[in-house]
C-alpha cells in the first residue's frame, strides 16, 4: 500500500481533529492556525459556489477547479469530497487522476446513487455493493503509486443498516482504500460499534446540529476513530459572523465600536501575503 502524506500525519499524531474548508481564504486560515491538513466539503462548496444545497448539483469540473485553487494556496495536504466520483468507474478514474493533477492529497468516495445528498439529509439511495467496489478499484488504479489517500465512505447505515455498512467499508479496504467512513450514525452506541468494527483508520464526521452526536476528540479516539472531521464548523461560524456584522451595519449605519469582531487590516494582509507580493514585484523592477 502506498504511504501518503495523510498516513504520515496519522503516524505522528495518532488521532487528529481537523476542519473543512471551502475556499482559499478558509484554507489559509486552517493552515495559519496550525492544522496539518484540511478537507474540502462539498456541502460548503455548493453553498459558496452556487448558493445551493448539497443535493448533487455540483459538477466534477466545479469541484476540481475549487480543489485546484485551494491546493495551490496552501502547503498542507487537502482531502477533497469527490461525492460518488460523478458517474461510472471510468468517471471515478478520471476524477481521481484530475484531483491528483490539481494537487489534492486524497478524496472521499461514497456509495450513494446519483444525485447524491448530504449524508445528514433525508432521501438517500445506494448503488449495489459490487458497483461501489468497482468504483473503489477504479480510484485505486487511477492513483497507482502516487501520494493520494482514498477514504471509502458508505451511507448504508441509514438505508440498509449497520452490518451492510461495515461490510461495505471492509470490502472497500480490501480493494485498496486507505480509510473507512460510515456516515451519519445516530447514537453514541452506533459510533462505538463503528469504531469497534470498521478497519482503521476510521473517520468520525462531526456536524453541529446534524444526525451524529458531537463528541470530544479524546472520547472518539478511545472508541477507535483516528480522523475526526468537522466539515462545516468553518462555514457555519463564518456565516454567523457575517450575518451579525451585516445586521450591525444595517441597523447602525457603521461598524464603529465593533473592531474586536473584525480581523485587522494588517492581520488580513499578512494572511493573504501582501508583503510577499510586494517583494516578488521588486525582483522584476528595473
Amino acid at each position: 500500500m502506498t504511504t501518503t502524506r495523510i498516513h504520515h500525519i496519522l503516524d505522528q499524531v495518532g488521532t487528529i481533529a481537523f476542519p473543512g474548508v471551502y475556499d482559499t481564504l478558509s484554507a489559509k486560515i486552517c493552515q495559519m492556525v496550525g492544522f496539518p491538513m484540511g478537507f474540502i466539503s462539498g456541502y460548503s462548496v455548493a453553498a459558496t459556489a452556487i448558493g445551493q444545497p448539497d443535493l448533487g448539483l455540483l459538477t466534477q469540473t466545479e469541484m476540481i477547479d475549487r480543489a485546484r485553487r485551494i491546493a495551490m494556496s496552501v502547503e498542507i495536504p487537502i482531502i477533497v469530497d469527490a461525492d460518488t466520483g460523478y458517474g461510472s468507474p471510468l468517471n471515478v478514474y478520471r476524477t481521481v487522476d484530475e484531483l491528483i493533477a490539481a494537487g489534492a492529497a486524497g478524496c472521499f468516495l461514497e456509495d450513494q446513487a446519483w444525485p447524491k445528498k448530504c449524508g445528514h439529509l433525508r432521501g438517500k439511495r445506494l448503488i449495489p455493493r459490487q458497483e461501489y467496489l468497482a468504483k473503489i478499484r477504479a480510484a485505486v488504479a487511477a492513483r497507482g503509486s502516487r501520494d493520494f489517500f482514498i477514504v471509502a465512505r458508505t451511507d448504508a447505515l441509514a438505508v440498509e443498516g449497520m452490518d451492510e455498512a461495515i461490510a461495505r467499508v471492509m470490502a472497500a479496504r480490501e480493494a485498496g482504500a486507505d480509510a473507512s467512513f460510515v456516515e451519519a450514525p445516530n447514537t453514541v452506541e452506533d459510533l462505538a460499534e463503528i469504531g469497534r468494527r470498521a478497519p482503521p483508520p476510521v473517520v468520525a464526521n462531526m456536524i453541529e446540529g446534524g444526525k451524529t452526536p458531537v463528541l470530544p476528540r479524546d472520547r472518539l479516539a478511545e472508541m477507535g476513530f483516528q480522523l475526526i472531521l468537522y466539515p462545516l464548523a468553518g462555514i457555519f461560524s463564518a456565516a454567523k459572523a457575517i450575518e451579525w456584522m451585516y445586521n450591525k451595519l444595517l441597523s447602525d449605519g457603521t461598524t464603529l465600536g465593533e473592531e474586536s469582531h473584525l480581523m485587522s487590516f494588517h492581520h488580513f494582509n499578512d494572511l493573504i501575503g501582501v508583503e510577499e507580493m510586494y517583494l516578488l514585484a521588486e525582483r522584476f523592477e528595473g
